[in-house]
């Protein structure tokens, strides 16, 4: 009797190890492709690494956004996106994943089908057609028809068909693109958990790219065009914003995450140089800013420079506010405090919780305060990695500026 008990535990045994086996995914390369409600597929690749606790890297051009959360319970596989809570619920059979990727959006998910296939390098086309145009080099772009339009300015780089870049707005970057050029069609995607983005144009000549379709998400949709132009460029990023006529301090008071009050009016504040941070969780953006201003926090900090994020989330439930911020931060290891404003990322109830702003247009939004408390420049949007030597511009200037303002007299 015992002997039957030690070997159906073996037994047992034996098929669990089977059973997770079974359940890993293939290490490598895959090609994932979400679809659209137009039946647009969004493509990306991702690696996937380890063979005891998994995890993807996600790749957009020269970024890796590294997914530690895979879960793999018989043919079950989850996804945990680390940033933008969001997730992926999927079936494996084989070399295959098919199943949802979902969007939580504080009131209501959106979900979108996916499908993966393993050991699949390319990105939009296994053989594409030779190139008939290089499209290197930068762009004035036109996005949607009539009404205000963004100013918009594309930054492309092509190596054979291999096409990477940008496209850069007043309130931020469409951060790490990639894609292909094959013959005369151009097609451009990235995602990263928080936004999946599909381009595609003709391109006309060497220097128009015309009949352009945007596809963003599940449901986005826009036409653009786009002419070379080597002196497009975006308007100052600090003229969009400003504090109305009479004020010349910000003030506010709000939760940090543990649930105490923080207000400008603090003791660790005074005769500093303050940096405001207006962002989301949700924000991609917002999360290259990030991952930049813990680094300059590091710097300045023991010059006196203080930092504070102000989290606009997708709802206004502290306690769900509370654990997507706890994400950004715990992901970036985040030392300056952030704080939860009990508004939404609607730009009206935004501006409603800083009332002596004009107006807030974007996020990420930042705030330059000098040691006497008074604002002194309110920069909109961000360029981030993905951008070049736009990026390091900003750096350069922005670092330039901290040492100006910590080289002032305080009070």
């Amino acid at each position: 009797m015992v002997r039957k008990i030690i070997f159906g535990a073996a037994l047992l045994a034996s098929l669990s190890n089977i059973t997770s086996a079974q359940t890993k995914l293939a290490t490598g390369t895959w090609r994932g492709a979400l679809k659209t409600a137009t039946g647009n597929e969004i493509p990306f690749n991702f690696e996937v690494s380890g063979s005891g606790k998994q995890e993807l890297s996600i790749i957009n051009s020269t970024e890796r956004f590294k997914v530690p959360g895979v879960t793999a319970v018989g043919d079950s596989v989850f996804i945990k996106m680390p940033l933008f809570d969001s997730e992926f619920k999927l079936k494996q059979s084989g070399q295959t994943l098919t199943g949802q990727f979902i969007k939580h959006l504080g009131v209501r998910d959106v979900a979108q089908e996916f499908t993966a296939t393993a050991n699949t390098n390319y990105r939009f086309f296994k053989d594409a057609e030779k190139p008939q145009h290089n499209i290197s080099g930068r762009w004035s772009a036109v996005f949607g028809q009539g009404g205000d339009r963004d100013t918009t300015v594309g930054e492309f780089k092509q190596v054979g068909a291999k096409v990477t870049g940008t496209f850069l707005t007043t309130t931020g970057d469409y951060r790490f693109l990639e894609g292909t050029l094959a013959s005369n069609q151009l097609y451009l995607s990235c995602f990263d958990g928080g936004h999946a983005f599909l381009f595609t144009a003709k391109v006309a000549d060497d220097n128009t790219l015309s009949e352009g379709k945007f596809f963003s998400g599940l449901t986005g949709t826009d036409v653009w065009a786009a002419v070379r132009n080597e002196n497009a460029k975006l308007p100052d990023a600090y003229s969009l914003a400003a504090l109305k006529p009479g004020y010349k301090k910000l003030a506010f008071t709000f939760k940090d995450l543990t649930g105490k009050e923080v207000s400008l009016e603090d003791e660790r504040f005074k005769n500093k140089v303050v940096i405001i941070q207006i962002m989301g969780s949700w924000c991609p953006n917002c999360m290259d800013e990030t991952a930049y201003m813990v680094n300059y926090y590091k710097k300045y900090h023991k010059k006196g420079v203080e930092v504070v994020g102000l989290a606009y989330e997708r709802t206004t439930d502290f306690a769900k506010s509370q654990k997507s911020v706890t994400q950004i931060k715990d992901r970036f290891n985040i030392p300056y405090p952030l704080l939860i404003t009990g508004y939404t990322s609607n730009k009206v109830e935004t501006a409603k919780s800083l009332p002596m702003l004009t107006k807030v247009v974007g996020f990420p939004t930042t705030i330059i305060i000098d040691k006497t408390g008074d604002v002194r420049k309110i920069h909109t949007g961000f360029s981030g990695p993905g951008t070049g030597h736009y990026y390091t511009e900003f750096i350069s200037e922005f670092e330039k500026l901290t040492d100006d303002l910590l080289a002032e007299k305080a009070l």
